[in-house]
């Protein structure tokens, strides 16, 4: 397997694993350094990476933040769902339920019982960290080595890794991790990648549909310091696979996520 670089260079290649493109031509890649300027005219800096998966071809707004790794936040609500349904930690992610522990939180949608497809609609990190918490240090190092997510590393405590802990993912990793979700050739069942897929929330967009994932750095705090958005848009045969993050440098940055999402994917011609 090639090794990730932190840039993106001319050869997309090189920078998604070709494990993830084992029955397609290799990605191309380009840099449109004018996406960049949708980040400037919201007053702060950010990255954007585009994957039009029919033309093989990876867009990206600048060569340096696209390849910069975070902590994921709540984007690791997706593969967490994904080893607690292929675990049985849940076994129907609509009837099993986790009951408010009765700590009222800043965040309303938090506070009351949810099920798998509530939480990752609220974003709900106490309903994860229990779910993290039942799945376990061992079992949760096996199926993040074996999603090959981001830098692997779940050091930091079981129920903040994501959160506090160690570890790190770039766009790159993001978007390899869900184009391989998007296909359902994770080394999972098939049953747990679709129920996964079937319980991210939806954006419909005109006669587009945008299935992401957002996160939050310092959230859980009532900080935050930086937005993800990930996932990807579908338009009659036309898939594209995104990831985004940006500085939250003031509130309404958190809710320009989406906005910025849908303008940049238009931009490239994806919605």
């Amino acid at each position: 397997m090639l090794t990730r670089r932190t840039t993106l260079g001319l050869c997309a290649a090189t920078l998604i694993p070709p494990r993830a493109f084992a029955e397609v031509a290799p990605p191309r890649s380009e840099i449109r350094a004018s996406l960049a300027k949708r980040f400037a005219d919201e007053g702060t800096e950010g990255t954007f990476v585009g994957y039009k998966t029919n033309d093989y071809l990876i867009i990206a707004s600048d060569a340096q933040r696209s390849g910069e790794a975070f902590l994921p936040a709540s984007t690791f609500k997706v593969p967490n769902s994904l080893i607690a349904l292929e675990t049985g930690v849940v076994a129907d992610p609509d009837k099993d339920v986790f009951k408010w522990d009765g700590v009222t939180r800043s965040i309303e949608g938090w506070n009351r019982d949810h099920t798998l497809r509530s939480a990752i609609a609220a974003s709900a990190v106490p309903v994860y960290q229990e779910i993290a918490r039942r799945i376990g240090a061992e079992r949760m190092q096996k199926y993040v080595d074996l999603f090959d997510y981001g830098n692997r590393n779940i050091g930091g405590g079981i129920d903040q890794f994501w959160l506090t802990g160690d570890l790190r993912i770039d766009c790159i990793q993001q978007i390899d991790f869900l184009d391989r979700l998007r296909r359902r050739v994770l080394p999972i069942s098939k049953r747990s990648q679709d129920l996964v897929v079937d319980i991210l929330p939806v954006t419909k967009v005109g006669d587009a549909t945008i299935r992401a994932k957002s996160g939050l750095l310092g959230a859980e705090r009532g900080q935050p310091s930086l937005g993800w958005l990930v996932g990807w848009a579908e338009k009659g045969d036309q898939q594209t696979v995104f990831a985004l993050n940006l500085d939250t440098r003031e509130p309404r940055h958190v809710a320009s996520r989406m906005t910025l999402a849908q303008q940049l994917l238009g931009d490239i011609g994806a919605i």
